[in-house]
């Protein structure tokens, strides 16, 4: 029924209470990149909200289903998600996101001639934006508060000892806990440092395969990870950049402790059971060539599900190894979702100590942010001439970080936005010299922590 329904592998679709397949919802959630959704997180969250509010309207509305919503419905949705009392409650970010979810269905269903009438009502507001006030049109039960909920902000040195308790098995002290049975502790904890010295978001660092490891260069070290379109968020190509202790780790990895799972798994003959594989023949950094065929096949078309069944293989097209860089135990691919499990389970870990410290893969861009912006500024700073430890105010620093240069470049050209003239910052090696003299800097201080560890160990 999904087959005929056109229901693809890796697609999110909505069951009625009763176990009915709903045509017109279910064709939405299929048609939603085509209406601007494109990533598999965005339309997971869409249709996980469509889901509870269809919920919601069966249970608590009579068994309306969503095609008889109205707004008062709405209305009283929002009542019981965002200003119930207690841990239910949800943020207002996260009910904007609910909102944009049910208005995305309104302009598709109105479009596809599946609604006569709108069902919520909608409302002119006047907004703030970069280019001024400006009157938009927006759902009447659409939330602005966002002053509730500050940035979830984890420290460095905060986000080490998490790893090193919640990820490495250790005491809070950096001794070695007697008790524990973690058996993949160093891979989680690379992964985890993949994340926080690159800025890459759960999806991009879980989709990386073996050929996009940086090589490692003894005489030029730059650890570049080119994200393809095909994994990263809003399909929009990028960067990082990974310091060297990170480049060392991923080859240490690669050929310890990857190697082995790989041996294995050839030994129990796991791969001589993979059905459903592609099967390559040569990989590069860039592109890779399936077998039986001679054109290229670039890494900026190949999505993430895609990405967990390419295996190389040998002379007679048999599997050999997958190329996705993380492997768990069966030497197969890890799934996003193994990672969130293992993040959960090394917050658990640190509560049961008393370590007050919730980290997602999320929080781990955060620290990335705030410490590389830290970085950055102390290298503008020693550029121009200025004491590190002298006080500047918020005014002082934004226009040390977006100073008057790039105003004075988008008059010359003409610009109507000052963010338009960045792309040139691409294009100036003193800009990647900044980034990679951060990468630098950051490295020394880790390796001065570690100092401090180990000589509190030895003491």
């Amino acid at each position: 029924m999904l087959k005929r329904a056109g229901v693809s592998d890796s697609k999110f679709f909505v069951l009625g209470a009763d176990g009915s397949y709903d045509l017109g919802l279910n064709r939405f959630g299929r048609e939603l990149d085509s209406w601007g959704v494109r990533s598999d997180n965005g339309h997971e969250n869409y249709m996980r909200d469509l889901m509870l509010y269809c919920r919601f309207l069966h249970e608590s509305r009579g068994g309306k289903s969503i095609w008889e919503t109205d707004h008062h419905d709405l209305r009283a949705y929002k009542r019981v998600r965002l200003r119930t009392d207690g841990p239910d409650a949800i943020s207002a970010s996260t009910w904007r996101r609910s909102i944009a979810a049910l208005d995305k269905w309104v302009q598709w269903s109105l479009h596809e001639g599946l609604l006569t009438q709108e069902p919520f009502r909608y409302i002119d507001k006047t907004v703030m934006t970069p280019q001024g006030p400006k009157r938009v049109r927006v759902n009447a039960e659409y939330e602005v508060d966002d002053e509730e909920e500050p940035l979830h902000i984890v420290q460095f040195v905060d986000y080490l000892l998490w790893r090193n308790v919640g990820l490495l098995g250790e005491l809070p002290d950096g001794r070695p806990d007697p008790t524990w049975r973690g058996r993949n502790g160093e891979r989680n904890a690379l992964f985890a440092d993949s994340l926080v010295y690159t800025g890459m978001r759960l999806g991009e660092g879980a989709s990386l395969l073996v050929t996009e490891v940086p090589p490692l260069n003894v005489h030029r070290v730059l650890g570049d990870v080119h994200l393809s379109a095909a994994v990263t968020k809003r399909h929009k190509a990028r960067t990082v950049y990974a310091n060297v202790r990170t480049l060392r780790a991923w080859h240490h990895y690669l050929a310890i402790e990857r190697d082995a799972v790989v041996a294995r798994a050839r030994a129990r003959g796991r791969y001589e059971r993979v059905d459903d594989f592609v099967p390559v023949r040569r990989a590069g950094r860039h592109a890779l060539t399936v077998a039986g065929t001679a054109r290229a096949w670039s890494y900026s078309k190949i999505g993430p599900q895609a990405r967990q069944r390419l295996f190389r293989v040998d002379g007679a097209g048999r599997p050999e190894e997958p190329l996705a860089l993380w492997l768990g135990e069966d030497g197969q691919p890890l799934k996003p979702s193994t990672w969130q499990s293992a993040f959960r389970r090394a917050n658990e870990r640190c509560a049961s100590f008393g370590i007050d410290l919730m980290v997602s893969p999320h929080t781990l861009r955060h620290v990335f942010a705030v410490q590389m912006l830290g970085l950055m500024l102390r290298q503008t700073i020693r550029a121009l001439g200025q004491r590190e430890d002298r006080h500047f105010t918020r005014k002082e620093l934004e226009r040390l970080l977006f100073g008057s240069p790039m105003r004075k470049l988008q008059l010359l050209l003409g610009h109507r936005h000052e963010s338009t003239v960045y792309i040139y910052l691409d294009l100036l090696d003193e800009f990647q010299e900044i980034v990679l003299s951060a990468l630098e800097e950051w490295d020394a201080q880790v390796a001065a922590l570690e100092a401090v560890k180990v000589a509190g160990a030895a003491a």
